[in-house]
Parts: structure tokens; C-alpha cells; sequence
């Protein structure tokens, strides 16, 4: 219950609606309790004495009180909806600026299809409980405590079968509770399961159909589902056996007071009318009961959502701004490795750069302007070194410099402001090619755009398209090539006008011809920018001013291209393979 304590600071902006919609449960409560008195009004003093008058007018009355208790009920409702609408959107909102605070750390620990989960069906659970708290949670009890005062106003010998029914009444539910509570919460796990396997598959239907895995896939899809549905049955098995239960109790209340009422109406000291009014106020009593059971389980369903929001909302980002970081920040370029290491879990003895048996940590410094190009084997740890610099990740141990000033220093968004990034996975979103090329600098001219698409050789193939620019992105860029995605991506980092520019193997899904065209346009672009591009392919660069061959986490050659071809076996055997033994006296 804490975690739901903790999550109810997002009603306080609709405390409002919060408050009428109870407030108008209690009229309708109110005006329920009336009814069977004034029936009983109506059989014992209008149709036992025949009087018409007393009938008619405590009809209507009944009547006004039905209708006030309606426009009470509905008004409960509609401000009960308006207040649990607002606190879902508030939490998913809350969640989602969460999620974009997160650094890659937070991200590699909490899964995608767990936080998709969390934003969509944990806030609706969660939701749909406030909601129902906003209106059961004030008419079960209020029922439950004025139905039992009002039968025994009406008969208190009568009463005393509330003794016997109680208990076997608050049994029947403790055990309910008891059962399904933890049956519920293995529910909510089976139903990630079951999100998990369907977002994994239609992330990688291209896989699936490439590999013929098809039959695969609906076998895991009809586990997790198969899963999830024995789980919910034996739940529910559990619950519908409350309604029969309740239902036996109920009658035999009602027989119990129709025959021992019977009996008192035959000696006189008690009237027909009382007895329909007792057993009126015994049925809404235990109707009551089980309601407030089946907010209970529906709240303990709902615990386990809050929970997993809850985390959510309690992860701190790794990446975090000191106090006084530098706001305002304009650098030239230069960018320093000092003796760093790092490693994802922050253990120095772990290392994916530095540390290791040599104990040595990453050293270089790229000049403001200079190319410097990264080679090495997949796993070699390039992609962890160049996260470093717009602190995608922290250093474990040394510092990361620019222009002299410690990374850890600037503000993230001051920062990043001068760093653009093409990653490896070119990540486009919905909209138009050119609302994904500014996505970056909103605010760039229609000039700005096609300049920098022509840099990145993307203007051609844009300008083919029948809406040009205007050309709408399907999902993920699922209408573009591997290599058109990649273009575009260049262009938006390109577009951001950056003092230092991360390639992340950006050029990969281009042909030789036009990934020569980009390094031509680079060239001019970048000229007195500072530049990383991390490749597979020897030819990318052959004109960097400076090349870091990296093997097992440490720089293992640094030179230019005519340097490490003549003093790094490792980089020789690179380029060999890649260009030909020929290759190297045409070098």
C-alpha cells in the first residue's frame, strides 16, 4: 500500500472533483436508506388501512428522493471519471518525462516492453481503482454501516441475525481475499510475459519471416498467452465462487426473517411492513459486504501495477548535473581522454575500456578540426568510448575533456547542444523527412535543411520522392533503405551545427561511391569541427588526421594511416585483408 500511498499526490490537482464525487455518493446513499422505510410506510399505514392518500404521496416521495439519489449517483460518476482521467494522464505523463530523463544505464537495466507496459496497462489498473474507490469506496461502507442501523431501527429482534450471518459472511470473504490476492498479482506478471513476447516479435517481424520462424513465434505467443489464461481462470475461480456463497447467505437471511417475523406478525408484535423493510436493509447489509470484497481484491490487483510504476518513478537517472555545472558552453573542440576506464556495472575490475591486466587507462587528445577515426574487432569497446563524451555514460575512473573542461562539469543539455550523433541504429520517427532531419534544431530554415542533406549525399534521393521533403516517414523509416535512413540521420546531426561530431558506424549501409561523396562533403562542412566516426571499413579512413585501433579495450596502435601501416601489425593486418596485399605498396 505504500506505493499506492505515494502515488496518490497526482490526485491533489483534481482534489476537487475528488471531494464532490463522494460527497455526491453520500446523497445517493442517503436517499437509498429512505426507500424501504417509506415502503414500509406504505404497507403498514396505507394498504393495511386503506388509505390512498398516504399511498400516493409517500410514493411520490419516493419518487423525489429516487430522482435526487440519481442526479447524486450520476454526478458521483461523472466527477469520479474526471478526477481518475486526470490523475492517468498526470502519472503517464509523470512516467514518460521519467523515462526521457533516463540515462542508457537506466535504460540497459529496465526493459523497453516493461516500460511500455507500465506507461499503458499499470496506469490503466491503477486508474480504473481510483475511479471505483472515488465511488464504492464511499457507498459500500456507508450502505454496509447505515443498512445494519437502519435494520435494527426497523426490528432489533430481527437484528440478531446479523449475528449469525456476519461471520460467516466476513469468512467467506477473508478467504476470498486471501486466495486471490497473490493469484492476481501472478496475473499481472503473466500478462508482462505475454507483452514481452508480442512486442519482441513485431520489433523483429523482419527476422522472423527472414528465418522462416513464423510457426515459432505463435507457438511462444500461444504459451505466454495459454499462461495467461489458466492464471486468470484460476483466479476467477476463486472469486466467482463468492457470488453463490454470498447469494446462500443471503437467503437464508431472508427466510430467517420472513419466518421468524412471520411469526411475530401472527402474535401481533410486529407488522408486514417491518419485515419487508428488514429484509430490504439485510440484503443491501451483505450486498455491501461484497462489494467492499471486491474493491479489496480489485485494490490488491491494482498494488502490484503501482508497485512497477512506483519503481519507475523512484529510478534515478545515473547521469546526473552537479550543482554548479556550466550552463553556458561554447568550445572549440578539443577533446581529451585522460587515463580513463569504464565499465556498465562501475566495477574498474570489469572494464569494457582501460583497466584490464595492464591496468592502463585510455589516453588520446583529438585537436579542435582533426578527423579521428576508431578501428577494432565488434566487442572492442568503440561505441562505449564515444558515449563517453556526450556522457551517455560516466567514466569510472579519469575524465573526459573539452576544450580543458571536465565533461562531469557541463550541464547535459549544454553539453549535448555541441556534440551532434549519428548512432549505428538509425533511429528515424513519424512525420516528414524534414521534421526528422531538423528533429535537432526545430527552428532550422527549409535552406538549412537541404544544405545539410546535401552534405550527407541525401538530397538526391529526397528530391525523387513525389513529396520531396514532405515525404511522410513510416514507422521507424520502414519506407526507406537501410542506407537512405543512414543519410538522413547524418544530415540531422549535421544540421545541429556541431563543435564535435560522433559517427557511429553511420555510413555502413551506403555503397563505397557514396560514402566517398559524404567524406568529400564532410570535409568542407567540418572543417574546423571536431569529428569522430567509427567504421568498419579501412577506406573510411584513410584520410583521418588521426586513427585509434582499439583491441580488448585498450588503444593497441594511434597514428595516421601511413604511420600504423608501417609500425601496427594489427591495423596492417586490417587493411590487408580488406584492400588486398597489392594495397599496400599502392599506399
Amino acid at each position: 500500500m505504500k506505493s499506492a500511498y505515494k502515488l496518490s499526490k497526482f490526485l491533489k490537482p483534481y482534489w476537487r472533483w475528488a471531494v464532490l464525487a463522494p460527497l455526491l455518493m453520500v446523497l445517493e446513499v442517503a436517499m437509498d436508506l429512505m426507500q424501504p422505510r417509506l415502503v414500509q410506510r406504505v404497507v403498514d399505514e396505507g394498504i393495511a388501512r386503506l388509505d390512498m392518500s398516504i399511498v400516493i404521496n409517500t410514493g411520490l416521495l419516493m419518487m423525489g428522493l429516487a430522482i435526487v439519489g440519481a442526479v447524486g449517483g450520476f454526478g458521483c460518476t461523472v466527477f469520479a471519471t474526471l478526477a481518475a482521467q486526470g490523475f492517468g494522464a498526470d502519472l503517464r505523463h509523470t512516467l514518460f518525462r521519467q523515462v526521457q530523463s533516463f540515462s542508457f544505464g537506466n535504460l540497459d537495466d529496465l526493459e523497453t516492453g516493461q516500460l511500455v507496459t507500465r506507461l499503458t496497462n499499470d496506469v490503466i489498473q491503477v486508474q480504473q481503482v481510483v475511479a471505483m474507490l472515488l465511488r464504492i469506496m464511499v457507498r459500500a461502507p456507508l450502505m454496509l454501516v447505515g443498512s445494519l442501523l437502519m435494520a435494527i431501527l426497523t426490528s432489533p429482534k430481527l437484528a440478531l441475525l446479523f449475528l449469525m450471518l456476519g461471520p460467516l459472511v466476513l469468512g467467506i470473504v477473508a478467504w476470498v481475499i486471501s486466495r486471490a490476492t497473490p493469484m492476481f498479482s501472478l496475473v499481472q506478471a503473466k500478462l508482462d510475459d505475454l507483452n514481452t513476447v508480442m512486442q519482441e516479435n513485431l520489433a523483429g517481424v523482419r527476422v522472423v519471416k527472414a528465418f522462416v520462424r513464423a510457426d515459432h513465434e505463435v507457438k511462444r505467443f500461444k504459451t505466454a498467452n495459454n499462461a495467461l489464461m489458466d492464471q486468470t481462470v484460476r483466479a476467477a475461480r476463486v472469486v466467482v465462487t463468492t457470488m453463490p456463497f454470498m447469494m446462500l447467505t443471503v437467503n437464508l437471511g431472508v427466510v430467517g426473517a420472513i419466518w421468524l417475523g412471520g411469526l411475530q406478525v401472527t402474535v401481533g408484535t410486529m407488522q408486514v411492513g417491518q419485515i419487508i423493510a428488514f429484509v430490504n436493509y439485510l440484503m443491501r447489509t451483505l450486498m455491501s459486504l461484497l462489494m467492499v470484497s471486491m474493491l479489496v481484491m480489485n485494490t490488491a490487483r491494482a498494488q502490484a501495477s503501482a508497485d512497477r510504476i512506483q519503481e519507475v518513478l523512484e529510478n534515478t537517472p545515473e547521469i546526473q548535473n552537479k550543482p554548479d555545472a556550466v550552463t553556458t558552453f561554447a568550445p572549440l573542440g578539443k577533446v581529451a581522454f585522460e587515463n580513463v576506464t569504464f565499465s556498465y556495472d562501475g566495477d574498474s575490475h570489469d572494464s569494457v575500456l582501460g583497466g584490464g591486466e595492464s591496468q592502463q587507462g585510455i589516453s588520446f587528445v583529438a585537436e579542435p578540426g582533426q578527423t579521428v577515426a576508431i578501428l577494432g574487432a565488434t566487442g572492442s569497446g568503440k561505441s562505449s568510448l564515444i558515449y563517453l563524451i556526450p556522457r551517455f555514460y560516466d567514466v569510472t575512473e579519469g575524465r573526459v575533456t573539452i576544450d580543458g573542461v571536465d565533461v562531469r562539469d557541463v550541464d547535459k543539455d549544454a553539453l549535448r547542444r555541441n556534440i551532434g550523433v549519428a548512432l549505428q541504429e538509425s533511429v528515424l520517427f513519424s512525420g516528414t523527412i524534414r521534421d526528422n532531419i531538423r528533429y535537432g534544431r526545430p527552428d532550422a530554415t527549409d535552406e538549412e535543411v537541404v544544405a545539410a542533406a546535401k552534405a550527407a549525399q541525401a538530397h538526391t534521393f529526397i528530391t525523387e520522392f513525389p513529396d520531396g521533403y514532405d515525404t511522410e516517414v513510416g514507422q521507424r523509416g520502414v519506407n526507406l533503405s537501410g542506407g537512405q535512413k543512414q543519410r538522413i540521420a547524418i544530415a540531422r546531426a549535421l544540421l545541429t551545427r556541431p563543435t564535435v561530431l560522433i559517427l557511429d558506424d553511420s555510413t555502413s549501409s551506403v555503397d563505397v561511391e557514396t560514402e566517398i561523396k559524404i567524406q568529400d562533403a564532410l570535409e568542407d562542412v567540418m572543417k574546423y569541427r571536431t569529428s569522430f566516426v567509427i567504421a568498419q571499413r579501412i577506406s573510411t579512413v584513410l584520410n583521418a588526421d588521426k586513427i585509434l585501433v582499439l583491441d580488448d579495450g585498450q588503444i593497441a596502435a594511434e597514428g595516421t594511416h601511413s604511420e600504423l601501416l608501417a609500425s601496427s601489425p594489427i591495423y596492417r593486418e586490417i587493411y590487408e585483408s580488406q584492400l588486398g596485399n597489392g594495397a599496400t605498396n599502392h599506399a
